[in-house]
């Protein structure tokens, strides 16, 4: 799609980018976020998984079309009609989690994108099962990256939970409502933002 279009369509703050050769978009509706930020946290992401477990990034590289950075309901999803590594936008620029945590979101989509690209099908039957590869993937690379603790703690107790649990269905309506109502107060001047969190204090007292 032209550029231009996309902008008109999406928002003007659609921009495109290359990042160590992988096509990405990003779609940045929120005025508190820079996408300059964006692109640094997703370099230092894809570089440590091109450093540490270059099998995997030379997969990802093929298996991926793009890189898609917009608002979403959890960290990241695989899109198999296009072949899309869908990233969460705050979750790329929050500073409570590191490159190596990014990387490891980013890495277990690129796992949906290679069984994907072999023929499994991501149906009810093999989620849990798809989704327990993705996590040993995970736990691979937290090994080998510095600061991977995380990383790996996440994944290990991810695998210790039910078939039901370890892969969950996300309700579309609810999370699109709970995004609107975070990225509404994002974007409120400072002084109604203030104004809510003191009433929010003040009822709390009661």
């Amino acid at each position: 799609m032209k550029s231009w279009l996309r902008n008109k369509l999406l928002g003007s703050r659609t921009s495109e980018h290359k990042i160590i050769g992988l096509r990405t978009i990003v779609v940045n509706t929120r005025p508190d976020i820079a996408t300059s930020d964006v692109i640094a946290r997703l370099s230092e992401a894809l570089e440590l998984i091109r450093e540490h477990t270059p099998h995997y990034f030379r997969h990802l590289c093929r298996d991926f079309s793009h890189i898609l950075v917009q608002r979403y309901a959890c960290r990241g999803a695989y899109l198999p009609t296009e072949s899309v590594c869908l990233v969460e936008l705050t979750f790329v620029v929050n500073p409570a989690f590191s490159p190596a945590q990014i990387a490891a979101t980013i890495l277990h989509e690129a796992m949906h994108a290679r069984l994907h690209r072999l023929g499994f099908a991501f149906d009810v039957d093999g989620r849990a099962r798809q989704e327990r590869f993705c996590r040993r993937a995970e736990i691979e690379f937290g090994a080998a990256v510095p600061g991977g603790e995380p990383v790996v703690e996440r994944a290990v107790q991810a695998l210790s939970l039910s078939d039901e649990n370890v892969a969950p269905q996300i309700d579309p309506r609810l999370a699109a409502h709970r995004i609107a109502q975070v990225d509404a107060a994002a974007k409120a001047p400072g002084w109604l933002r203030k104004a809510a969190r003191r009433r929010s204090e003040s009822g709390a007292d009661h």
